[in-house]
């Protein structure tokens, strides 16, 4: 197993995620886990796990929602935000950006739910080479620029209006095909506790390979 190493820390990222290292320990902890299960059942080194838990790198969006998942809770969570009531209306001026290993994302639903919504911008050629594999199910669509959605061994090239709905056991990535990058509405589902990925089919896991995702 190798995970891929996300770019050293952009000071701007670090302002926007003041909280997401201690968060990441705290709930690490509270799910009662050591650093190499939580790490195995992300799909990362626990010298990895380590090092975003001490602040020394920078978690990108899709290694964000790997630890939520593994720890039963949400992206909102793992920043440290302060959790909304859970209001079935989500206004687009209560819909703040938080930057993210080079992704912008705005929460798009209401938190604490079964599954997470997010409004997604995906920068080009940022985290195109990390292979996630996951319990649940991932939907997208695509609201503006092309999107290359890797499925097993099939490569897709999605176009504004297109959409994807796919097991997130099938081994997948993500990127965008065009230059000024995709922004796509993302929904996933959302493990509730460790266990549950166990009782799926053991740990997720990632990979590295060369190609666009």
């Amino acid at each position: 197993m190798s995970d891929a190493e996300p770019e050293p820390v952009d000071p701007q990222d670090t302002e926007a995620l003041p909280a997401v290292a201690p968060q990441l320990r705290e709930l690490r902890r509270r799910a009662a886990l050591t650093l190499e299960a939580a790490a195995r059942a992300a799909g990362l080194s626990a010298a990895h796990l380590s090092r975003l838990e001490t602040g020394q790198r920078q978690p990108s969006l899709p290694l964000l929602l790997a630890l939520a998942r593994t720890y039963g809770t949400t992206v909102s969570e793992l920043l440290g935000e302060t959790p909304a009531d859970r209001d079935a209306i989500v206004r687009a001026a209560d819909m703040e950006p938080t930057r993210a290993g080079g992704w912008t994302y705005w929460q798009a639903g209401a938190q604490g739910r079964g599954m997470q919504a997010l409004r997604v911008h995906v920068p080009h050629g940022a985290q195109g080479d990390i292979v996630r594999v996951h319990p649940g199910e991932e939907w997208l669509y695509v609201l503006k620029g092309r999107l290359r959605l890797r499925l097993g061994d099939a490569t897709y090239t999605l176009e504004p209006g297109d959409s994807a709905h796919f097991d997130s056991l099938t081994p997948h990535r993500i990127a965008a095909a065009d230059h000024l990058g995709t922004d796509l509405l993302f929904v996933h589902t959302l493990l509730q506790s460790p266990a549950t990925a166990l009782c799926l089919g053991g740990a997720p896991h990632s990979s590295t390979m060369g190609d666009p995702r």
